[in-house]
Formats: structure tokens, sequence, C-alpha cells
């Protein structure tokens, strides 16, 4: 797909990925980002769609090593579905639209708690 030039590439603010290596690498391969507001979790797919999803299933385990939590991690990783990441998608853009109506000011969520299943 990237090789069409039709992906867009949504990444936050933080300081290593706005680097200059970073911003150089991306316009070497004329990638096309979507910025990202500084101090937006409410943006961020992967903190109100992925990292839940996962802590929500590790949530009081215990584990005896960086592997073995590695291993567990990838084998929930491995059981998301297409129609789950298409749902986020959806939410992702519903959150954005909300962002440009408040003027790009803070807001709580949008209630939903999806599935990624």
């Amino acid at each position: 797909m990237r090789k069409n030039g039709d992906w867009l590439l949504h990444y936050d603010n933080a300081p290593a990925h706005t680097s200059l290596v970073v911003r150089e690498f991306l316009t070497k391969n004329s990638m096309i980002t979507v910025p990202h507001p500084a101090y937006s979790p409410d943006l961020a797919p992967c903190g109100f769609c992925l990292f839940p999803k996962v802590k929500l299933r590790l949530k009081g385990r215990r584990f005896v090593s960086t592997e073995e939590l590695q291993a567990e991690s990838q084998q929930i990783l491995n059981t998301l579905t297409s129609a789950g990441f298409n749902e986020c998608f959806q939410k992702w853009q519903n959150r954005w639209n909300r962002c440009i109506q408040v003027q790009g000011d803070y807001f709580e969520g949008d209630g939903g708690n999806w599935d990624l299943k």
C-alpha cells in the first residue's frame, strides 16, 4: 500500500517521534502524516482501544519473567480481528470529529468500550 502512496501515518507528538531523523525518514519516503494535537490521549487509538484490551486480559496476573509476559501479550494481540480494528478506526474518526467540534479542547473519551474481537 505504501508504494501506492495511499498510506496516512498517525503518530503522536512524543519527542522520539518528532526528531529530525524521523521527520527526514518520513519525508524521504513520501509519508503523509496526520498531525496529533499535543497532549491528546483521546486521539491515540492504542490508548483508547488496544491498551485497555490488553490490560484487561493481563489484570491480576503474575509473570515470572519478561519473556512470559511478552508471550502472553503476543497471544492477546494475535486474537485481535479486522472487524475490531475497523470499529476502532471508526471510533478514532469520531474522536477526531469531536476534537474539531470542541476546537481542540480536552474532552473525556466518548463512552465507548470496544472489543477488538
